[in-house]
C-alpha cells in the first residue's frame, strides 16, 4: 500500500467516525431543545431550516433523468420512516430519558437493520450478528436497571424513561426501514440529492402539526443560544453527517464502515455527562459496552449491512 492510499483511508475513517459523533452529538443536543419547542414545531423548523441549505441539491440538473414512479414512492416511504416518524420518535423519546441512554439505544442500528434485513429481504444472519442483536438487546435491558441517582426514587419517572426508552428505539426501527429501503436508490441517484428530496417531503409531512404547535409557541422563551443549537442540528442532520459518511466510504469497504458507528454512543454519553450534566453509572458503562461489542461484531462482518446512511 502506498502512502496516499493509506493517507486517503485515514481521512475515511476521520469522516466516518465524525460522522458518527455528529450523529450522537446533535441527538444529545436536541434534548434542550425539545425541553423549549414543541415536537412538531420542532421537526417543522429542523426541516425548514434543512430545505435552504440544501437547495443546490433540490433542482435538478439539466443531464438528470427523471425520477420513475417506483423512485418517488420509495422517496416518500425513505421520508415516512427515516424523517417523519423518526424524529417524532427521537425527540419525543429524548425529552423523557437521559442523552446516554438515547445514544446506546441509537448503537443498536446495526443489529436491527440486519435482523429487519434477514425477515423482509431474507438475507441470511450468522451467528456472529446473532451474537451482536444477543449482545444489543442485553445493553437495552440494562438501561431499564440504570437509572440516575436523582430519578431513583420516583415510580412515575421510571416509566416515563422506559416510554423514552421505547420511543428511542422506535426512533432505530425506522432508521432500519429507511437503510433497507435506501438500498434501492443508492445505487442510482446522488445521496444528497436524495437527502434533500427526502427532506422536502419530510417538511411537507411535518408541516400541518408543526404550524399549528408554533401558533401557539411563546417567542419569549426562544433564546440566540437555543437558535444557534437549532441551526446546528438542522445542518448537523440534513446536510454535514450525510455528506461525511458518503465522502467517508468512497476509500473505506461497506463491510468495514459499520465498526465507526461505536462513534454515535460515546458522543452521545460525553455531551451527556459533560454538557447537559447527566450522571453516568456503571450500569450504564456495561449497556455502552455491549453496544460496543455488537458494533464491532457486525462491522468486521464480511456481509455486513454497515454501510448505512446515518440516522438523521
Amino acid at each position: 500500500m502506498n502512502i496516499s492510499t493509506g493517507m486517503s483511508r485515514f481521512t475515511s475513517s476521520i469522516l466516518l467516525t465524525g460522522s458518527m459523533a455528529l450523529v450522537g452529538t446533535y441527538v444529545a443536543l436536541s434534548k434542550p431543545l425539545a425541553a423549549v419547542i414543541p415536537v412538531f414545531a420542532l421537526g417543522f423548523l429542523r426541516f425548514l431550516i434543512g430545505a435552504v441549505a440544501m437547495l443546490p441539491w433540490t433542482l435538478p440538473r439539466l443531464d438528470e433523468p427523471q425520477f420513475t414512479r417506483t423512485e418517488q414512492r420509495l422517496l416518500f416511504l425513505l421520508s415516512f420512516f427515516g424523517n417523519f416518524l423518526f424524529s417524532i420518535c427521537m425527540l419525543t423519546g429524548i425529552k423523557l430519558t437521559t442523552a446516554t441512554a438515547a445514544g446506546v439505544t441509537l448503537a443498536t442500528l446495526p443489529a436491527v437493520v440486519a435482523l429487519l434485513s434477514h425477515w423482509l429481504l431474507r438475507e441470511p444472519l450468522t451467528k456472529r450478528v446473532w451474537i451482536a442483536i444477543a449482545f444489543a438487546v442485553f445493553g437495552i435491558l440494562l438501561l431499564q436497571f440504570a437509572k440516575p441517582a436523582e430519578a431513583a426514587v420516583s415510580s412515575s419517572t421510571t416509566a416515563l424513561s422506559l416510554l423514552g426508552n421505547l420511543l428511542m428505539f422506535a426512533a432505530v426501527v425506522c432508521e432500519a426501514i429507511y437503510v433497507i429501503i435506501a438500498k434501492r436508490l443508492s445505487a442510482t441517484r446522488a445521496p444528497l440529492r436524495v437527502s434533500a428530496l427526502i427532506n422536502l417531503w419530510g417538511l411537507a409531512l411535518m408541516a400541518p402539526l408543526g404550524l399549528w404547535q408554533l401558533s401557539d409557541f411563546n417567542a419569549n422563551t426562544f433564546t440566540v443560544e437555543l437558535g444557534l443549537l437549532l441551526i446546528f442540528y438542522a445542518l448537523a442532520a440534513s446536510l454535514f453527517a450525510v455528506w461525511m459518511w458518503v465522502a467517508g466510504l468512497k476509500n473505506v469497504a461497506a463491510s468495514r464502515a459499520g465498526v465507526f458507528t461505536v462513534a454515535m454512543p460515546i458522543a452521545a454519553t460525553l455531551v451527556g455527562v459533560f454538557m447537559l450534566g447527566e450522571t453516568f453509572t456503571w450500569l450504564q458503562a456495561i449497556a455502552l459496552a455491549c453496544a460496543g461489542v455488537g458494533i464491532v461484531l457486525i462491522g468486521f462482518e464480511p456481509r455486513s449491512t454497515a454501510g448505512q446512511e446515518p440516522a438523521r
